[in-house]
């Protein structure tokens, strides 16, 4: 009998689903929960304005290349996690359920910010389309409230018809978004490519971090890569690929169209233009987009900024529900979240209460008198922005714990078991310094304010780590029944 010792595996137990994804499916389904029409649309302008102006599109390339660098460490903790999850089962399967719980609360909490968000921006985005096709001024909430309550009808059924009908609008939302790239970029824009923006003048700046800040927010729900594991066609080597890949992609797309967008308004007028859109005054975007390809793909565009929102939303309501039914299902929730629908196999009780949730944070918002953009979807991304930071830390942590105990198990070397991990740790903490130094050019609120909003992530952790020793997350608690990795 060997003596070598052994680890949790979610190989070796029963796939609870099945399925035959393969790179290309997982990266798509990834891209799509990350709305790049709705950030290319809301964070950038957000990114130049409130932070380094025309060095913002290197804030998204700094965030993918310490995101590239924590996925070194995700995937290769990935056969050992016994269950298909999200972060909070990596940490649990690292760190033990106290850990894993606190990250499950902090996903919550996070999930649940940027959500309310982008309900915020989206009721922006509705407003400015009605009104640009001479409909009545409104407020924006009476719009968040009417894609809320879609989104609730859809979250409670079964979405196959809106997944592809949303699909449809992803291609297309990327396609428009690409040619505009290309046109800005291949006819240099208004003064030529604005080189720039990689100036070290323009990049070394104090409020780089609100740049990092908007780009990370672009990538929260990229761990979905590890959640499809069960539905995968060969796991060991689709979700890796999917995960680089996906990291890539997002990353690239980001910085590209960043950069498209200051080249083609001038890098004189960059920070000015994205200052009128937050003042409701202007659109970065589509006013580009009109002075680039025409007045009827501007039209094409807002309408897909809107679908765009919408799939956003979308997606992270159904995350959160299928967090809550997991957890329920742990005991760690009640169990009535637990419950799934007989004839729509949804969480649906889930789904009910995240709705209500939504509703309530979003009431409060819009009854303090924000702004939409800069008020609701600033100071939630930052909130969501610090928790998926905080996921991401302690993850790389597990990574290190778990590889540190269970030294002969992986088939990687030391460079992604001990050396990308600790560099995913130094890269994130200096990713929160950036942050939480420029936190008020966010939120727009005072220091008080800010600060409150700051520490809601690291408060949620410490409460769940504190109630988790009564639960148990996952297989990775009890040594003694563990398997080997496939």
């Amino acid at each position: 009998m060997s003596t070598t010792p052994t680890t949790p595996s979610a190989t070796t137990g029963p796939r609870r689903l099945e399925g035959h994804l393969g790179t290309g499916s997982i990266v798509f389904m990834v891209i799509a929960a990350a709305a790049p029409l709705t950030v290319v649309g809301g964070n950038v302008p957000l990114a130049v304005a409130g932070g380094n102006g025309v060095g913002a599109p290197v804030g998204f390339l700094l965030a993918a290349a310490v995101l590239l660098v924590f996925s070194v460490g995700f995937v290769t903790l990935t056969p050992h996690v016994r269950e298909a999850g999200a972060f909070f089962s990596y940490v649990a399967t690292g760190l033990g359920s106290r850990a894993g719980l606190g990250a499950a609360f902090t996903a919550l909490v996070a999930y649940t910010a940027i959500q309310v968000g982008v309900y915020g921006y989206a009721g922006w985005a509705v407003n400015d389309l009605v009104l640009h096709f001479g409909g009545p001024a409104l407020p924006w909430w009476l719009y968040s409230f009417a894609v809320l309550a879609v989104v609730a009808v859809l979250g409670y059924r079964h979405i196959e018809l809106s997944a592809k009908v949303l699909g449809v609008a992803l291609v297309l939302e990327i396609a428009v978004v690409v040619l505009l790239d290309a046109v800005v970029l291949g006819g240099g824009g208004r003064d030529g490519l604005v080189t720039s923006t990689f100036a070290v003048e323009n990049v070394v700046t104090p409020h780089i971090g609100v740049a990092v800040l908007f780009a990370l927010t672009g990538f929260i729900g990229f761990e979905a890569t590890a959640v499809f594991r069960d539905e995968a066609r060969d796991p060991e080597r689709t979700i890796p690929r999917a995960t680089y890949l996906a990291v890539l992609v997002i990353g690239g797309f980001y910085a590209v169209s960043c950069w498209a967008l200051i080249t083609g308004v001038g890098a004189a007028d960059a920070v000015a233009v994205a200052g009128r859109t937050l003042a409701g005054e202007g659109n970065f975007l589509l006013d580009t987009t009109e002075e680039y390809l025409g007045t009827v793909l501007r039209d094409v565009v807002q309408v897909l900024l809107v679908t765009s929102l919408f799939a956003c939303v979308l997606s992270f309501h159904n995350v959160l529900a299928r967090y809550q039914f997991s957890l329920a299902g742990k005991g760690v929730l009640p169990r009535a979240l637990a419950h799934r629908h007989p004839r729509h196999a949804a969480p649906s009780t889930a789904s009910v209460v995240q709705t209500v949730t939504a509703v309530v944070v979003l009431a409060v918002l819009a009854g303090l008198g924000l702004d939409p953009l800069v008020g609701v979807f600033g100071s939630m991304a930052g909130v969501a922005t610090v928790g998926m930071v905080l996921l991401l830390l302690t993850t790389s942590v597990a990574v290190l714990a778990f590889f540190a105990r269970h030294r002969s198990t992986s088939r990687r070397g030391r460079f992604s078991t001990v050396v990308a991990p600790v560099l995913a740790i130094l890269g994130l903490l200096a990713s929160l310094w950036l942050v939480l130094s420029n936190f008020t050019l966010v939120t727009g609120g005072t220091v008080l304010v800010s600060t409150l909003l700051a520490l809601v992530p690291a408060v949620v952790f410490a409460a769940g780590v504190g109630a988790g020793g009564r639960f148990r997350l996952t297989a990775a608690d009890d040594d003694e029944r563990v398997h080997p990795p496939r």
